[in-house]
């Protein structure tokens, strides 16, 4: 077979240092690019259409939700396993609708990262057994929260728009940021405020670190 090229993407320096050193001790494997944050994922993958992207969710700028979701979209073939810390059912059901092949937690043993790595560039898909169990638990459960969790009820565009005033942005810099009008965020926003029946940005940042579109981590 020939070389699984991988594309890793967290916001943390050491997590992604430590991920490429042992990457690349595998045989058949090299990292071909590294992101930060979601949206220079999507750039990435692109641009280069590695085989897999190891994915952070919770990632500033874009989350791994939605940079799954834009990948699906716009770069066919490329594939994506979701890494996280959260075995969190908002964070696992919102990472394979967005259309994730695999989701791992980040205290799994690298042998397990690098057996998903392979079934995912072989076309399978891959859970590790503790996601398992909160998959088939969210499908017996008819899913609960599904069709409206994870910010679903908002249009992907909203999502990014709530993800950076979230993170602190004044609307003239999402604005900039997103290559729009000052005006158009604000729209976004009124809707936002009125989808949801909010009236301030503190509610809906509250909203947005409750459905996972940014973390608290630190």
């Amino acid at each position: 077979m020939s070389t699984i090229r991988v594309l890793l993407a967290d916001d943390h320096n050491i997590i992604r240092d430590g991920l490429k050193t042992l990457i690349e001790k595998e045989a058949g494997m090299e990292v071909v690019a590294e992101a930060e944050n979601g949206r220079k994922t999507v750039r990435l993958a692109q641009k280069l259409r590695p085989n897999v992207v190891i994915m952070d969710v919770s990632m500033p700028d874009m989350n791994g939700i939605d940079a799954t979701r834009k990948i699906m979209e716009e770069t066919p073939g490329v594939r994506v396993i979701g890494l996280s810390m959260h075995s969190d059912r908002r964070y696992v059901l919102g990472m394979l609708e967005a259309g994730a092949c695999g989701y791992l937690l980040k205290d799994c043993a690298f042998e397990e990262l690098a057996t998903a790595i392979r079934n995912v560039a072989g076309g399978h898909t891959y859970l590790s057994p503790r996601i398992a169990e909160v998959v088939v638990k969210g499908y017996l459960d008819k899913a609960p929260g599904l069709s409206h969790g994870s910010g679903s009820v908002l249009t992907p565009r909203e999502r990014e728009v709530l993800q950076l005033l979230a993170e602190g942005m004044a609307a003239k810099e999402v604005a900039v940021h997103l290559n729009v009008s000052v005006k158009t965020v604000e729209t976004h926003r009124r809707n936002m405020m009125e989808k949801l029946n909010m009236r301030s940005i503190a509610e809906l940042t509250k909203y947005a670190v409750r459905e996972g579109l940014v973390s608290i981590e630190g």
